[in-house]
Order: structure tokens, then sequence, then C-alpha cells
């Protein structure tokens, strides 16, 4: 495939759109996926790379894992994976990739269609699960676009190329509206787990200081707890988890007469030094000067 390429600043080959093997020389393509497609010759789609262009990947078969900004999704049979311009992504190559795959040229859309579409809302998931009733009218709406974009008999070339956009924007605004419930519902859900993770820090955190432990008690993966806590409060988990552990060793330092290793103890530090290293390293004083500042 002809077409130039480039590097950002942090080295990653990013691949222009491949208009050399659109139909009439649009700015879009949509056809079936297969492995022996490249955006170029010199390039093995199993690195990482960026592209400047749209790319949605409707998938009929599965599993099949697709690294995008360095988080591994697995994508089935009616999922659809969107890379938006810029995003670092990554082939599997133990994947077979099966279905239908778009391109779009920024530009090829006027203004108002692409605020309506939101084609630049990278705080939007790449990877949408649509119900059956919104699955069945992307894939009608797809397989449309995909006829309209193969006849270049029935229509002049202009005519053809507004047809095109027409139909384009249609099965975008299905798509985005897809990806806006889909980032509502991930939201939701993210409020849950850590609604429920941040209960069982507040019961547990005296002698349960593990990640994994929560994870595994709340029937989270390690991964999706973080996510979650992550974007509820802007850390970890386990930030969170010690945070609430050294509030507790503060109040007690402050408020009560207990022996400083009592104190460790009641918060999950049977060893006086560890929680002596512990506190020092959250407030950088020691629990003797702590408790000795506040009286």
């Amino acid at each position: 495939m002809a077409g130039r390429t480039g590097h950002d600043d942090e080295g990653i080959r990013t691949f222009p759109f491949p208009v050399d093997l659109s139909v009439g020389g649009v700015g879009m393509q949509v056809g079936p996926m297969g492995t022996d497609r490249a955006w170029h010759a010199d390039a093995p789609l199993d690195r990482v790379h960026r592209i400047d262009f749209h790319v949605v990947l409707f998938f009929t078969h599965g599993p099949v894992r697709h690294m995008v900004d360095f988080a591994e999704y697995e994508a089935t049979a009616g999922d659809v994976l969107w890379i938006r311009p810029g995003q670092v992504h990554r082939f599997s190559k133990s994947s077979e990739y099966r279905g239908t795959v778009l391109a779009m040229q920024p530009g090829f859309l006027p203004r108002a269609a692409v605020e309506a579409t939101g084609l630049y809302r990278y705080d939007l998931p790449p990877l949408l699960r649509p119900d059956e009733a919104r699955l069945a009218a992307l894939r009608a709406s797809l397989t449309h676009l995909q006829r309209e974009y193969e006849d270049t008999a029935t229509l002049p070339p202009t005519l053809h190329t507004s047809v095109l956009r027409h139909s384009l924007t249609a099965f975008l605004l299905r798509l985005a509206h897809l990806a806006a419930s889909s980032a509502e519902a991930v939201r939701r859900q993210a409020d849950t787990t850590f609604t429920l993770f941040r209960d069982a820090v507040e019961r547990d955190f005296a002698t349960n200081h593990s990640v994994s432990a929560y994870a595994d008690a709340l029937g989270y993966s390690r991964r999706t707890l973080v996510r979650a806590v992550r974007a509820a409060t802007g850390e970890t988990p386990k930030g969170f988890i010690d945070k609430r552990v050294v509030l507790e060793a503060k109040r007690l330092l402050a408020h009560t007469d207990l022996p400083i290793g009592r104190v460790g103890a009641a918060v999950g530090f049977p060893d006086p030094a560890n929680f002596s290293k512990f506190f020092h390293q959250h407030t950088d004083m020691t629990p003797a000067a702590f408790r000795a500042e506040l009286r």
C-alpha cells in the first residue's frame, strides 16, 4: 500500500488514510476485515502504531484481543471497536479479525455532522456492546452504507459522494448514541463498584490492606476495581485504603492515650516498626512527633 508515514515525538509510527484504496477516491472505506489488509506495506499491524483517521471494527466472530491506548480490549461477535485519530493501538497476532471495517478520513464529513456524531469524543469507551435491537439497527445501517459505497454506477461522482456522507452520518449517529449510552452505563457501574469498595474499606481497613483481597471479596477483577476507584477519586485503591488507615491512626494518636504500638495494632500493624515506617511515608512525621505536635 502506498502512502506517507510519520513518527511523533515518542517514535510511534503514524499512518495516513490510504486514499488510494478507496472506491472512487472518496474519504471513506468500508469492506470485510482481512489479514491481507494493512495501512502500509512496511507496517506490521501487530506493532504499536497510530492512525490519523477513524476506524470502526464491526465483529462477526470472536474473541478478538485488541490494544487501544495501552488498555487491552476483548471483543466478540456483535461488538464494535471505535478507534479515533491519534490513539495508539495494536492488532493481535493470535486473533482472527472477521467482520466489517469502516475507515473515515477526517474532513470527509461537514463540521455539523462531526459535532453531531461526536467524532472526537476521546472520553468515550472504544469497545461498544450493543444490545440486540441496537445491533440489528447498526447492521442494517452499515449494510446500507456499504452498498452505497460499492455502487459507483447509478449516480454521478459528486452525487455519489453526497449520498455517502448522508449514509455515513446516519450510521455514525447510531454509533455515537451507543457510545454515549455505554459511557453512562460504565459510569453507573463504576459508581456502584466504588461504593461497595468504599463500604468494604470502612468496615475492614483495620485488618485488610490488600487491594486484591477486596477485589476478590467483591467479585471484581483488580483492573475493574482500579478503574472504578480512579474514576471516583482520582487515586488508586491502594492509595484510598492507605489514606483511610492514616486517618484512623491520626485520630487515635490525637484523641487517645493509647501507646503507639497499640495504635499501630488497631489499624493493622502488629509490628510497631512497620507502623512507624508506614505512618512516616504518608505524613513525613513519626507517630510520636505527630502526637507531640498536637499536645
